[in-house]
């Protein structure tokens, strides 16, 4: 059965990112996004009090591989665990997002699944007002797609029907 990616080419919020990500995702457990300063913008916990806990403790992991890392470049993505589960960490500029699975997960699919996830949540939090558009500029482009769309399609064709 094919996978299904809600996510893959939409901005959302972070708590409906979050519910896309759990039903595709049957290895993660637990997920929350949150942004630098702790402040936690989604998460699949119940109670409020555990996501801070979940996002607290993430970025405590996030800063303690940053302490010990070798090289110039920004850490992205990291993963801790033991024989009966992992938590899994993200981070996107100043937004991340943590999960935590069972044991013995499929780290590259885990790791894909929170990036597609905190994509899909990063251009609504990115996104500048939209220019406003003049009268005139909004014919223009309506025409020009209506142009295109029409110019694209391809003619219908006709089964003969059999002679028999």
């Amino acid at each position: 059965m094919p996978r299904e990616y809600p996510y893959a080419s939409r901005s959302m919020d972070a708590q409906q990112a979050l519910s896309d990500l759990t039903e595709i995702s049957s290895q993660i457990e637990a997920a929350v996004i949150f942004d630098d300063q702790g402040k936690v913008a989604g998460s699949t916990l119940a109670e409020g009090g555990r996501a801070d806990e979940l996002a607290k403790a993430a970025a405590a992991l996030l800063a303690a591989a940053e302490a010990v890392k070798t090289g110039d470049s920004v850490l992205t993505q990291l993963e801790v665990s033991t024989g009966e589960g992992g938590v899994f960490v993200v981070r996107d500029g100043k937004t991340s997002i943590a999960a935590t699975t069972g044991g013995n997960p499929t780290a590259g699919l885990v790791f894909y699944d929170l990036k597609s996830a905190l994509r899909s949540v990063k251009p609504a939090a990115k996104s500048a007002p939209a220019k406003k558009k003049t009268a005139t500029a909004a014919k223009k482009s309506t025409a020009a797609s209506a142009k295109k769309k029409t110019a694209a399609r391809k003619p219908a064709t006709r089964k003969k029907p059999d002679a028999s």
